[in-house]
């Protein structure tokens, strides 16, 4: 039963968090049978005649289950134990239930729903981008016009009276124009 402490969504996430060399055999096996019972259910077809007849609109009884898993916590725990290094036991029956939750859906339809809102960002992205670099561009344009096309080779070598280099001549010191 969903939500209910004692059901066997209470009884598998108080088992899971445990370190599975603390995990006695009875607690393996109730985790892979409340997998398969999961996955027994979400495999179960969908009945045209009651699909017809829905209750909350569009919902389908495949919908209900989904959702009931996700008001249950069982979604994160499953995600949990698809994602834990120590959990990969349980991999090809998380996999299972996570594409018989997706059974419904085409593959374009979710690519779609995840570009949507993404996809529009992209774009404001993008032009905003753009017009920087349009920015970027003009203000790099005109520096280069402000400049003179002569360019001026006299770097300027200056001798530095009463400092002393290495031998007893004073120094002698290069530089450009543009650094004095």
């Amino acid at each position: 039963l969903p939500g209910s402490p004692g059901g066997l969504w209470g009884s598998l996430t108080a088992v899971s968090p445990q370190d599975w060399e603390q995990r006695q055999e009875e607690d393996t096996l109730l985790i892979e049978r409340i997998l398969l019972l999961v996955r027994n259910v979400l495999h179960v077809p969908p009945d045209p005649t009651e699909e017809q007849q829905g209750v909350d609109g569009d919902a389908s009884v495949h919908d209900r289950v989904l959702w009931a898993l996700h008001i249950s916590g069982m979604d994160d725990l499953l995600k949990f134990l698809a994602s834990a290094q120590v959990e990969q036991q349980w991999a090809l029956h998380v996999l299972e239930i996570i594409s018989l939750m997706f059974r419904d859906q085409s593959p374009e339809e979710l690519a779609a729903l995840g570009q949507g809102t993404a996809g529009a960002e992209h774009g404001e992205d993008t032009r905003e981008l753009q017009s920087l670099r349009q920015r970027e561009l003009a203000e790099k344009r005109s520096r280069a016009l402000q400049r003179t096309s002569r360019h001026s080779r006299f770097g300027g070598s200056y001798v530095l009276q009463g400092v002393k280099s290495i031998g007893d001549r004073d120094v002698v010191f290069h530089k450009g124009l543009h650094n004095v």
